[in-house]
């Protein structure tokens, strides 16, 4: 167990790392190119990401499926069998590659329809190619750096990842100040892309030399095992693609495709501060996996119980920041004109936070691989996502989309995947899931409404104010969740039994 701990704090380290670097120079390379670009080609490029996307559906879940298959042979050091998943898996990345190329040039003619402003841009074709050939290129050799993952090396893949992603926003950055080409800006990207998922293939194979080996293909039986896996993360990722993918599309139709550059300055922070959660939950999912193989039903819970833990503390201080301090942030980044109204702010917080509570659920689902029995879940999720999207849409703009995503997941997979978790692995009732989320509802509530009460003296008027105001929010926000959570059991636990363990 120590080790595992050991490797979930060093992957978390150098993700956490990575993010904050990504972070940083992805608001300047944001700032820059709405400053020299403007703010139509912020919703073309949110568009046309959204749109590409959609096409990643074609990898069928197959990256998770085949991390997922790399659990077993790693824990019984058959190498063999891991140069036959290798190789295989060589081929189904390259189709798809091939497949996402095709699939985005059919999808060319339709974006007349997509694409709503009322100055039109030039070249925009061009952009889309680009984006399509970078989004294609995002799967090469990926079917060798996935074994990174398996073996709990995220933080390799996070310190490769950084490194080419500095490399990339300095270099789209300095076009953007001699060139102005928005073109160019895109070639960096691709070349980036491709370098990335180069270097981490080299390193994957240096660590793993057998995964190069040539060996006799999979027998039938494995294969047709792996299709049935794939077959059902392709229904479940496709539509959780769907569900979380088509908001820009659905901004852009029925809003306007600027309003989508306006809501990605939002979407960015999000995104930012989910990666850095991520971070914890990815760099834990292999250990995850490790205790599910190993150990009793009672250790599984109790990593869950652990988890989950740190997930509320972690929901109910980050929302609250968000809270108090995304609009001042906002308006100091781009001007006081990109500061949403309350309502689809709002909007943008419940998502936040019912997305973020949830996560336990998900890292346990993709360690026990349980798309088999949440698939169709996941798919009534995204109908009903789209149909009220369209309606709400019509009605209340952007507002009306986030509240449609709302209302789908908390109608849904929200209650239908704890449900099978802890009846099929933990052989308890979900109800050991809900009381600590409504408890954790409660505390949120809480502590954002004193941390606002205190800080409410604050003026924000320059970006000193804000480091200032964001101290004390965030110092606020952390004492008093852990004042809720200090006297818990699953904190005094995981105090007892893992960090003091650590320390010796």
């Amino acid at each position: 167990m120590e080790s595992r701990f050991h490797n979930t704090i060093k992957n978390s380290l150098f993700g956490f790392i990575n993010q904050v670097v990504m972070l940083s120079l992805n608001i300047l390379n944001r700032t820059l190119f709405i400053k020299i670009l403007g703010i139509a080609y912020l919703g073309v490029n949110g568009l046309f990401s959204d749109i590409l996307t959609m096409l990643t559906l074609t990898d069928l879940g197959l990256n998770t499926a085949m991390v997922y298959s790399y659990y077993k042979p790693l824990s019984e050091n058959n190498e063999v069998k891991l140069a036959q998943l290798t190789s295989f898996y060589k081929r189904l990345f390259q189709l798809i590659s091939i497949t996402i190329i095709a699939l985005g040039i059919i999808l060319i003619p339709f974006l007349k329809y997509l694409v709503n402003l009322e100055n039109g841009i030039k070249h925009i074709y061009v952009y889309y190619i680009l984006l399509l050939i970078n989004t294609a290129c995002s799967y090469l050799f990926i079917y060798k750096s996935s074994i990174l993952s398996a073996t709990q090396k995220n933080y390799i893949i996070s310190k490769t990842q950084t490194i080419f992603y500095i490399i990339k926003l300095i270099f789209q950055i300095a076009i953007l100040f001699i060139t102005k080409s928005y073109a160019l800006y895109l070639i960096v990207q691709i070349i980036c892309t491709i370098t990335t998922n180069i270097s981490l293939s080299k390193k994957a194979e240096k660590l793993y030399p057998y995964i190069n080996k040539k060996t006799k293909a999979l027998g039938e039986k494995e294969k047709k095992d792996i299709y049935s896996n794939v077959k059902s993360m392709f229904l479940y990722k496709s539509a959780q693609v769907i569900f979380g993918g088509t908001d820009n599309t659905l901004i852009s139709v029925l809003v306007g495709t600027i309003w989508v550059g306006i809501y990605s300055n939002y979407n960015i922070v999000i995104n930012a501060v989910n990666g850095f959660i991520d971070i914890l939950y990815r760099s834990a999912i292999a250990s995850i996996g490790n205790v599910i193989a190993t150990n009793s039903e009672e250790k599984r819970y109790e990593v869950f119980r652990f988890t989950q833990l740190f997930s509320c503390i972690l929901t109910t201080i980050t929302t609250c920041c968000l809270m108090l301090l995304l609009n001042d942030f906002i308006r100091l980044w781009v001007g006081k004109e990109f500061v949403l109204n309350k309502f689809i702010f709002l909007s943008i917080i419940f998502n936040y936070y019912f997305n973020g509570v949830i996560h336990p659920i998900w890292s346990f689902r993709e360690a026990c691989g349980l798309y088999m029995k949440t698939k169709y879940i996941m798919i009534l999720a995204a109908i009903i996502n789209i149909i009220l999207s369209v309606i709400l849409g019509i009605y209340f703009g952007i507002t009306g989309i986030l509240i449609a995503s709302l209302i789908a997941r908390l109608s849904t997979y929200f209650w239908y995947e704890p449900k099978i978790l802890f009846n099929e692995y933990f052989n308890c009732s979900q109800k050991h899931f809900y009381y600590p989320l409504l408890q954790n509802t409660f505390y949120t509530v809480i502590v954002t409404f004193v941390s606002y009460t205190i800080t409410s003296m604050f003026t924000v008027n320059n970006w000193l104010d804000f480091i200032i105001k964001t101290i004390s929010v965030g110092l606020l926000s952390t004492i008093g969740t852990l004042i809720f959570y200090y006297k818990n059991d699953t904190f005094q636990l995981f105090i007892k039994k893992y960090i003091n363990n650590y320390r010796k």
